[in-house]
């Protein structure tokens, strides 16, 4: 059996490419051929590195998400207090997916649909720590009487919850509020300290 030689500046094209397309079109609305026309290559070289576009996005998500853990971790072990490590971590978080607003419902689609793409074992491989050092921030503040008591997991799912919706409900909140790209972008934003705000006050004594 011959090895496949992957071409690491071919490669990077491709995922760039794909990258774009899937901002522009959705993943549902994207094909093979316009990521291949985005990357200018023909179809049968993007097949030949990327056989599908979930392994194309499978691979995009990774990196991205490979990163995101990691500086969350470094947050979360830092010596600022759990109200700045919040603000952080929502404001990383938001604009992972102000970046790549595609994210969200694939991975929600994905993992439910279908585990075998490995985004289930990517996420069981990152648990473990983040959210180890999750709940050991939160219980510190607790047990100081800084916060009121609070689960942890459902404290985390609000954060997150709260972040991801506006993008899984995009056409939506842009039709009902008759806001363009740029706007509904400058909301997001907005929505760092909004979210943070809002998380905090629900747990400060």
């Amino acid at each position: 059996m011959v090895k496949k030689v992957i071409d690491q500046s071919a490669e990077e094209k491709i995922l760039n490419a794909a990258r774009k397309v899937f901002i522009q079109k959705g993943l549902d609305g994207a094909r093979m051929q316009d990521i291949a026309d985005e990357a200018g290559i023909n179809k049968a070289l993007l097949h030949y590195y990327f056989r599908t576009k979930e392994k194309l996005f499978e691979v995009i998500f990774k990196e991205t998400a490979g990163k995101m853990f990691p500086k969350f971790e470094m947050i979360l072990l830092s010596n600022d207090n759990l109200f700045d490590k919040i603000r952080k971590i929502i404001a990383g978080y938001l604009e992972m997916v102000i970046e790549n607003p595609y994210l969200p419902l694939f991975v929600l689609n994905e993992v439910n649909r279908n585990s075998n793409l490995g985004l289930t074992s990517f996420f069981e491989k990152q648990k473990p720590v983040f959210a180890k050092k999750f709940v050991e921030a939160v219980e510190k503040e607790i047990a100081a009487g800084k916060i009121k008591p609070v689960s942890p997991p459902q404290l985390l799912i609000n954060m997150m919850a709260m972040c991801v919706f506006p993008f899984l409900a995009k056409p939506i909140i842009s039709t009902l509020w008759q806001i363009d790209e740029l706007q509904f972008k400058s909301l997001m934003e907005q929505r760092k300290k909004d979210i943070a705000d809002f998380i905090i006050n629900s747990i400060k004594k």
